[in-house]
């Protein structure tokens, strides 16, 4: 994120100077209608169920501090600082929360489903409010679930607050809810990626001989907000697109080089993820055999995601599928270098993925990306990458797959 925010800090400005977007991008219209947010309900009925993982977990409190994990359950979005901003839900009893005393105001302006409140000063210990919430709720022994992303400092003062009890990772009830979509949720990855589509699309028409990966990614930030949205990308040309991450050095656009742009947005908080590559002029043979057999690879993951199936079947077929045209084995180079697939939700990156060790089933109202990669150090990278969500008759993709090369998005 660091490095997207780099670059799109440096492709911001560079937009500023343009006099107008390009034809493509100024044919765009805000698609932003089509968002339905979270109910409260939904979210009521998200606590009740992680209420009832506790139990089944023998957990009997969560903590959370400010992320994704309590937009989820609450929708509170609150930044993150060195003052906690804590929440409590308890398997039995009313959420709590312990904030700051001078943003009392403001926090009860944002929270819901509570009125335990509980304010400390800036000479106090906000975690012995926690321990205190911990007591009133009649937990004096026993576990509770700490959410994965807390910082250490956090949980390093609560436990020494309520030594009494015992610490683990709460991901048994976080992702226990939220690998699992509801149908609202899937509408809302649907429109991400949609936008995403759009977006990349009315980009790649822009495209002139002699732009750079930062004017590029200029482009797809206009073409995002032309649509009512944020969202930036990571830009790739010719050799570079060999580093699935993007490389450092300066890239100019040349004929017939390898484009490849991974790019996200969200919508009302769900986040998308697509990768497109494709030749700005006529493919090589070369590039062509590359391409296609990409595509196979990623045809041959998305058939292997079936419910019941293990999350690493799918790394497995995709992998099997460039390993039998020569690249690799496994992890090397040339060839697949990284994990076929990773959740997507709330967060980019969200448990669980498609990665070799990985047992886990694979279940109705899961998502994932599908993204396998033949990287070549020295000439170029493809990446097909597109979401998926999982259904009782196995999975479906939210927006198009790249039909081919010479027509990469349809």
């Amino acid at each position: 994120m660091q490095r997207r925010q780099f670059l799109l800090t440096i492709a911001g400005a560079q937009l500023a100077s343009a006099q107008t977007a390009p034809e493509s991008i100024r044919a765009l219209k805000p698609m932003t209608s089509a968002m339905k947010p979270i109910t409260d309900d939904e979210r009521l009925a998200r606590m009740e169920k992680a209420r009832r993982l506790m139990r089944e977990n023998r957990i009997a409190a969560i903590y959370l501090e400010p992320g994704t994990t309590m937009q989820y359950f609450t929708g509170v979005r609150w930044g993150r600082s060195e003052r906690m901003f804590g929440m409590v839900l308890p398997a039995r009893g009313e959420p709590a929360y312990v904030v700051p005393a001078f943003e009392e105001m403001r926090a009860k302006e944002l929270i819901k489903f509570s009125q335990d409140i509980r304010v400390w000063q800036e000479d106090e210990d906000p975690a012995a409010k926690i321990a205190r919430i911990f007591k009133d709720r009649g937990i004096a022994t026993g576990n509770v679930g700490i959410e994965e992303q807390t910082r250490f400092f956090l949980f390093d003062g609560i436990r020494k607050a309520a030594p009494a009890l015992s610490y683990q990772d709460a991901r048994p009830v976080t992702a226990g809810c939220r690998m699992f979509k509801s149908a609202a949720e899937i509408e809302l990855l649907r429109l991400a990626n949609t936008v995403t589509l759009t977006a990349l699309k009315a980009t790649s028409e822009a495209l002139t001989e002699g732009m750079t990966q930062f004017q590029i990614s200029a482009l797809l930030s206009s073409a995002y907000r032309a649509l009512g949205f944020n969202g930036d990308g990571l830009v790739c040309l010719g050799e570079s697109s060999a580093f699935p991450h993007g490389s450092v050095k300066p890239q100019h656009l040349r004929e017939n080089d390898i484009v490849l742009i991974d790019t996200e947005t969200k919508a009302g908080g769900y986040t998308s993820d697509i990768t497109r590559t494709w030749v700005f002029g006529k493919p090589s043979a070369r590039q062509r055999q590359v391409w296609e057999l990409e595509r196979k690879a990623q045809d041959a993951a998305f058939k292997a995601a079936q419910p019941g199936a293990t999350c690493e079947s799918v790394d497995t077929a995709a992998r099997k599928v460039i390993t039998d045209a020569g690249f690799g084995p496994d992890y090397k180079l040339p060839g697949l270098p990284h994990r076929t697939g990773h959740g997507i939700g709330l967060d980019g990156h969200e448990w669980t993925n498609f990665v070799r060790g990985n047992k886990t089933e694979i279940a109705p109202g899961m998502c994932f990306s599908d993204e396998p990669m033949i990287a070549i150090h020295g000439e170029f990278g493809v990446r097909l990458e597109d979401c998926l969500y999982i259904t009782e008759d196995g999975p479906r993709f939210f927006t198009p797959q790249s039909p081919s090369i010479d027509n990469p998005f349809g």
